[in-house]
């Protein structure tokens, strides 16, 4: 499975976090790929860097297999794998269809075969709107819990995928949001697995630099001692 994540350089920690959700809960080998704007074939320009060029998916994938878009302000809670379960392949696209419209290419899992029509000349046309789904033949469903919007759904108790629409709990304006302690734990537990010593061990990495730091403190020592 490919996961393609949108990226917004102003505030990469989204993405930090979202890829470590995913990366630690998958029981199968997967590819994340950021897509970074200035990489890509993909002239027309929206409210984020990625609002078009995530129709760019199935293109990026060869128009071949599974694969599955998410924008970085989200957090994952399940196995992403869990997908393939829910995905019927006579669709070219499946999302979760709430009440949002807008929210529906948030979270997108395509089968890149079945969406030849989303070229780089297609999504850059402004005539077109790829938002509209026209290009898909038919338009999958998934669960709420897959694309849970955090201020506009009804809060539910173990969402797999939750949206922070309004910003991660990274800022102060949103620090007290729904699910915001889920994030910041996620957030912990991508910085901080263990100690330096923890990680080095008994490798000759860490006796070179625990060495240095004697040798530097020593030289302090004696430049400082009072004779």
């Amino acid at each position: 499975m490919r996961v393609y994540i949108g990226i917004d350089p102003r505030q990469p920690v989204a993405f930090n976090v979202l890829q470590w959700s995913i990366t630690r809960r998958t029981s199968k080998p997967l590819a994340i790929v950021p897509l970074v704007l200035p990489t890509l074939p993909i002239t027309r320009r929206g409210l984020t860097d990625f609002t078009y060029s995530r129709y760019l998916v199935p293109a990026l994938s060869g128009f071949q297999g599974i694969s599955v878009f998410l924008d970085a302000d989200m957090l994952l809670q399940t196995d992403i794998n869990e997908l393939e379960t829910l995905i019927d392949t006579e669709h070219a696209v499946s999302v979760v269809k709430s009440s949002q419209r807008f929210e529906w290419p948030s979270m997108m899992v395509f089968n890149n075969e079945k969406c030849k029509t989303l070229t780089a000349d297609f999504i850059n046309d402004e005539n077109n709107h790829p938002s509209d789904f026209k290009w898909a033949d038919s338009v999958g469903e998934l669960p709420t819990e897959w694309n849970f919007t955090v201020g506009y759904d009804k809060p539910i108790d173990a969402p797999k995928l939750i949206h922070y629409t309004a910003g991660i709990p990274h800022f102060p304006e949103t620090k007290d949001c729904d699910f915001a302690d889920a994030w910041r734990k996620e957030f912990d537990s991508m910085t901080g697995n263990c100690s330096w010593l923890e990680l080095m061990g008994d490798s000759v990495h860490a006796e070179l630099v625990l060495n240095n730091i004697t040798e530097k403190r020593k030289a302090w020592q004696s430049r400082h001692t009072v004779n």
